[in-house]
């Protein structure tokens, strides 16, 4: 059904594939734009705005450890470091 397609990137200009699994993947998100980076300056990109993040202290309402969140925390609301968090999560599933 897909075929791999060779595609330049707009950031780097460098060829990269996009395979047939990569674009059944998108078809199923919905996605209708192709990828216009590679994957080094997807990722770079991702990296660059991650350190850009203002991160806030806040321990967790679970079990009490000190932690960074990348959001201001509210009295109203608990806060999980991400160890808890993610365990919420498995339970969850």
């Amino acid at each position: 059904m897909y075929e791999d397609k060779t595609l330049v990137c707009k950031e780097c200009g460098k060829e990269f594939v996009f395979t047939a699994g990569e674009q059944e993947f998108y078809a199923e998100k919905g996605f209708e734009n192709e990828p216009q980076r590679c994957k080094e300056c997807r990722d770079a990109r991702k990296s660059a705005a991650r350190a850009n993040r203002v991160m806030y202290d806040a321990v967790c309402a679970n079990c009490g450890a000190e932690c960074k969140v990348p959001f201001k925390p509210r009295e109203d609301r608990p806060v999980y470091c991400s160890e808890c968090f993610a365990n919420m999560k498995e339970e969850e599933a």
